[in-house]
């Protein structure tokens, strides 16, 4: 990431990281009522993770490294009219909270505004530049 477009690589890196993020919230986000039976392993919860990226010691962006995932215990639920209940009637939620996901979502959606803002200022002023020379 290092030249004469550096700014529009961190910028480009951002967009990147908190596009991976808003997929991950959106995949949670339409698994929030996926029920499952008791004796299965409950939907878990995805998270990104990130790591700032160096280069000569002056920062280079981000990249996303990976993913973590949450609980595989799940809440369990009564609703004994659902056809993978028990014999006492639970079923296995995921352990998610959609106002959580929806907090997490309008984060990232800023985040990534903010880093195409970026991305197109730097643009602007690498074409000005360009401009002068004409």
């Amino acid at each position: 990431m290092s030249g004469p477009f550096h700014s529009l690589d961190i910028a480009a890196s951002g967009m990147d990281v908190y596009q991976t993020w808003l997929n991950a919230v959106a995949d949670n986000v339409a698994n929030i009522n996926t029920i499952r039976s008791t004796d299965e392993v409950a939907y878990q919860e995805r998270f990104v993770v990130v790591q700032a990226v160096e280069e000569n010691g002056r920062p280079g962006g981000a990249r996303v490294t990976g993913a973590e995932f949450g609980s595989a215990r799940g809440r369990m639920l009564y609703d004994p009219g659902h056809p993978l209940a028990d014999e006492d009637g639970m079923v296995l939620g995921p352990d998610m909270d959609l106002t959580d996901q929806m907090t997490h979502m309008l984060a990232a959606q800023r985040a990534y505004q903010a880093n195409v803002s970026a991305f197109e200022r730097a643009r602007d002023a690498y074409l000005r530049a360009l401009e002068i020379g004409k």
